[in-house]
């Protein structure tokens, strides 16, 4: 369990369209210790043809600065005409946020998607970290950290320092080595229909490679333990090998995360992509809440 830690000034703009995933994200945020400094900005968009409806926007947006003021946070709301995605990302380029919160899905998703057109291309393009909530949401005492040692798990790690964690969570950092190769395919002689499966010989020099890899793995897992320890956080390493985003997500089920937080993008991503592979398909099909770190690109 981690023991309460000092609080220090964090600014999030909240993504408020008044869906179930958007009200699991306001009473994530309650559960939040914030700091005293801390300012939430509720921010709302409305299409042209919702324009009948701003008087009850306007209340919408009002019940819920008037939750989060009850929290003792200062609150201040922003009604805008636009498409939501394009404004989020607008307005926490000014105001640069140290997060945006939001929900997975919003009012009219199409039913059976998990992960709704506006929190995607928000998580895609903003220049700040993002923090996509589910619902149901049913408290958050259980988080995953993972790290690749690349630079943006790394940052994802120190933003740790200043992310406001509810004390008494249980913290993993997981860390996972490359899979094995694929094992060799050969048809079955006896005309069965069956396939018998050869496993790839391993020469002394593979697994030479892969004893590395697992020392190197555990080294970093190690050192992230360390720096978080100097946060305050106590941290339980994970070590394992696979596809990255598969063993990831049957470990969240495994042990029923509450929230995993993930750099947006790993050391093997090619340069064109905004989002790494893993990271996309955490936001996507993990099944629990997810806060992807983006480090503010330099001008």
């Amino acid at each position: 369990m981690n023991p309460p830690r000092k609080k220090s000034k964090f600014n999030i703009l909240l993504a408020d369209d008044g869906s179930e995933h958007a009200r699991a994200a306001i009473t994530m945020i309650c559960d939040l210790p914030l700091p005293s400094k801390c300012q939430i900005t509720v921010f709302r968009i409305f299409a042209s043809t919702q324009a009948s409806e701003v008087t009850k926007l306007e209340e919408s947006l009002v019940q819920t600065c008037a939750i989060l003021r009850n929290k003792g946070v200062d609150t201040k709301s922003e009604l805008m005409l636009g498409y939501p995605a394009e404004k989020i990302i607008e307005y926490s380029e000014q105001c640069k946020p140290d997060l945006i919160v939001m929900g997975a899905k919003g009012l009219w998703a199409t039913f059976g998607i998990l992960l709704g057109r506006v929190a995607q291309q928000v998580v895609e393009y903003a220049c700040c970290p993002v923090m996509v909530v589910r619902a149901p949401y049913g408290g958050l005492r259980r988080i995953l950290l993972v790290t690749d040692g690349s630079p943006s798990s790394q940052q994802s790690v120190n933003y740790l320092d200043k992310f406001p964690l509810p004390a008494g969570i249980k913290l993993w950092i997981m860390n996972v080595l490359p899979p094995p190769p694929i094992p060799v395919i050969i048809p079955d002689a006896y005309h069965t229909g069956l396939t018998i499966m050869e496993p790839l010989p391993i020469s002394e020099e593979i697994a030479a490679y892969r004893a590395k890899e697992e020392v190197e793995g555990q080294a970093l897992l190690d050192q992230t333990v360390k720096t978080l320890k100097t946060y305050g956080l106590v941290a339980n390493p994970v070590l394992k090998r696979g596809d990255a985003a598969t063993e990831i997500i049957n470990y969240i089920k495994e042990h029923k995360i509450d929230m995993v937080i993930t750099g947006s993008r790993g050391l093997s991503q090619f340069k064109s992509w905004l989002l790494g592979s893993v990271s996309r398909k955490l936001v996507h099909y993990s099944g629990c809440s997810v806060l992807v770190f983006r480090g503010r690109q330099p001008v």
